[in-house]
């Protein structure tokens, strides 16, 4: 598989690129960003995936998330895949909603039409774009963890429960935590898995928890003023479902943030340093 570099930029002594390629999952040409600390040469280092929230691309976190200090500093790749596919023939929401559609892939692979064809958003960030960065950046496969914002806290979570021994650690934004019980994610679900709610289950962290999956742990931030949190995020319903499965949850409910980059880069640095504790060796 070959990427096309767009651009790249020094910074902090290591290398932020975006990057493109042409995708199979999604049948669209995809666009990423990779930052790459300073290492010694033939190192390979652990890697964070960062996914992010709706109406987002990979340039949100990229250009606003305030990771590459911390990355620098504790030797951390750090890669932001986009939240959809995208282009002329690629099917959007039918009144331009920007919950559905494009920059809302929910991080699912769609069965219904006429989403099955492009949003194989699951198929891509757990199979083909891990395999694109481990073939052309320094990644230690071994050492990897997943973390993300709001529709990507959704995403980083289901993709820790369903991997926990491909990832070391997850840690989320302002996560929707039971897509199957906000308008956020049942309009989601719906649209691009059908009516089954039973189908919804492998998307949901919540109901995959208490359907058995299991973690070793999670840290989880939530801004008091978010405008979402009652609605959408429900973080009180993960509490519950992490103390009823002995699953250890750290809980942060940050007073007067909210559900912007502000809030994000605010407490990027702690969750990398947290994450980079459970990457070493």
């Amino acid at each position: 598989m070959t990427i096309q570099t767009v651009s790249t930029n020094t910074s902090y002594g290591g290398v932020q690129g975006v990057y493109r390629h042409a995708s199979q999952a999604t049948g669209t040409d995809m666009v990423f960003s990779v930052y790459v600390p300073p290492h010694p040469a033939g190192a390979k280092l652990p890697v964070v995936w960062y996914l992010s929230g709706l109406t987002c691309t990979h340039a949100n976190v990229t250009e606003k998330g305030e990771f590459r200090k911390a990355c620098a500093e504790l030797g951390l790749i750090f890669v932001a895949p986009d939240t959809s596919p995208r282009g002329p023939d690629v099917p959007g929401d039918a009144n331009n909603a920007y919950d559905f559609g494009l920059g809302a892939g929910f991080y699912v692979d769609a069965t219904q039409e006429p989403f099955a064809r492009n949003y194989r958003m699951w198929s891509y960030v757990t199979d083909e774009l891990p395999k694109l960065v481990a073939e052309n950046f320094p990644v230690d496969a071994k050492r990897q963890s997943v973390m993300g914002h709001s529709m990507g806290g959704h995403g980083a979570l289901t993709v820790a429960l369903r991997n926990p021994h491909r990832y070391r650690a997850a840690s989320a934004f302002a996560p929707i935590v039971a897509p199957s019980q906000v308008p956020w994610g049942i309009k989601a679900l719906t649209g691009y898995l059908g009516p089954n709610k039973d189908s919804w289950r492998n998307h949901d962290t919540v109901a995959l928890i208490e359907d058995g999956a299991k973690y070793s742990s999670f840290l989880v931030d939530v801004g008091d003023a978010d405008n979402f949190l009652k609605e959408q995020l429900r973080p009180e319903l993960l509490e519950a479902a992490c103390s009823r499965a002995s699953i250890p949850l750290t809980l942060r409910r940050q007073p007067g943030y909210d559900h912007s980059y502000y809030f994000i880069s605010t407490f990027m640095g702690d969750h990398l340093h947290w994450h980079a504790e459970r990457l070493k060796g």
